[in-house]
């Protein structure tokens, strides 16, 4: 039965793996690679998405695949979790709101021998999905043109993942990723052009390549049951393999350029810190650097009109995280509900990777809070409802400003699948 539940689990994230992408409606997922998804747990998104230095056997982390070592040993844990989310954009004295629901992720950590757990799941990498008209005026003329964009796509990601704890207190992890998707993106002359010449621009991509992200956490205990981690991640930057295009179509005919290999993901370093009091109250503090600026990105050059890989495109992204999760209690035979739930929150601050027209696209102010409510029954007490809140701002001069209001709910399903039962 525990293997027949196991592969269910297995073959249900293979299902899940084509809806796993988060949804997007924001202009601003045109550019790059689109918008990169938050790929945090439930738990760690009320925190402000920290990770680098949080290790527990209950909650799967795949952010540091070195937490993984920390798995109990009769548990197995999975994770899941779908999100609401309401935006508003305000461009001048013009406001439009859109909702999204999407499915985020599945992942499940398990231990595999002492000292030595596993991770699986499936998670959204980046995110493309916009619509909208405007009026642009056209190059050497006084007469303006009505221009439709329209773009949708992104990224998703599978992932193998381990961590063993080398000795006491230090452990190492892996996590092994297949990376694929695609992207769609059009620009279309609507009105406009001169003696009825209609255009239309389509530009699109394939992917299917690896990811590799490697992880390390130390552990020190303090006095008085309390401890401090120690985390950092390193993630390997390398093209994708994936040939970019553009077509135009015209009244004309029609022709495509190519560009081989033209993608990339960037290096990616974080670190992090977490102080843990008598498992009641974590406090913890993350950085993570991903080093677009060294990446290049298919694009036409407007000096020449050349479709070709550019430089300087892209910017390094920096995020800072801070958060804390508090416990009434931690004596599991306490009496009172509330004393048992965990109460989060949380914030983060990340510039953009990249440019529009030459300026830096819009950094990222996140506020959020938590809950992690147990779920009680005669079989099971050791799941836990997780739910998040998130206020999400989006802004630059002079561009486009969002403010999106977002709700995650995960289930963390921890159940004893490895105890042996015993009968007088």
């Amino acid at each position: 039965m525990k293997k027949l539940l196991f592969s269910s689990i297995l073959l249900g994230f293979g299902t899940l793996s084509m809806m796993a992408q988060s949804g997007t409606k924001s202009p601003y997922s045109q550019y790059g690679l689109g918008i990169l998804a938050d790929q945090s747990q439930t738990a760690n998104r009320g925190m402000g998405g920290v990770s680098q230095g949080l290790r527990s056997g209950n909650q799967v982390n795949m952010q540091n695949p070195a937490s993984y070592s920390a798995v109990d040993s009769l548990s197995m844990v999975v994770d899941a979790a779908v999100s609401g989310q309401i935006t508003n954009f305000k461009e001048g004295g013009s406001r439009v709101n859109a909702k999204t629901a999407n499915f985020e992720y599945a992942t499940a950590l398990f231990r595999v021998f002492p000292k030595f757990g596993a991770s699986i799941g499936v998670v959204p990498y980046s995110n493309i999905g916009y619509g909208y008209i405007t009026e642009e005026g056209i190059k050497n003329s006084s007469a303006k043109a009505l221009m439709s964009y329209l773009g949708l796509g992104g990224l998703h990601q599978a992932y193998l993942g381990l961590g063993y704890e080398l000795f006491k207190g230090f452990s190492l992890g892996v996590n092994a990723s297949y990376l694929w998707g695609e992207y769609e993106r059009t620009v279309t002359v609507l009105s406009g052009e001169d003696n009825g010449n209609s255009l239309i621009k389509g530009y699109g991509a394939d992917f299917s390549s690896y990811k590799l992200d490697f992880g390390l956490q130390y552990q020190q205990k303090l006095p008085k049951g309390s401890s401090l981690t120690v985390g950092a991640t390193f993630g390997l930057g390398h093209k994708l393999g994936a040939d970019a295009s553009m077509m135009i179509i015209s009244n004309g005919g029609s022709d495509t350029t190519t560009i081989a290999n033209a993608h990339s993901i960037p290096m990616t370093i974080g670190g992090g810190i977490a102080y843990n009091h008598r498992r009641s109250l974590t406090i913890a503090a993350d950085y993570q650097l991903q080093r677009w600026s060294e990446v290049d990105y298919p694009g036409t050059n407007l000096s020449t009109g050349q479709y070709s890989l550019m430089k300087g495109i892209y910017s390094d992204r920096h995020k800072v995280m801070v958060g804390a999760d508090w416990l009434p209690s931690a004596d599991p035979m306490a009496r009172g509900f509330l004393k048992h739930v965990h109460y989060r929150i949380g914030a983060s601050y990340t510039t953009p990777y990249y440019k529009i027209n030459g300026q830096d696209g819009p950094r990222e102010i996140n506020v959020s809070a938590g809950l992690g409510i147990p779920l009680v029954n005669a079989w099971n007490n050791r799941s836990v409802l997780n739910v998040s809140f998130q206020w999400v701002n989006q802004s630059a001069k002079n561009l486009i400003t969002e403010n999106s209001f977002r709700i995650t709910l995960g289930l963390t399903f921890n159940e004893r699948w490895f105890a042996k039962w015993k009968v007088d």
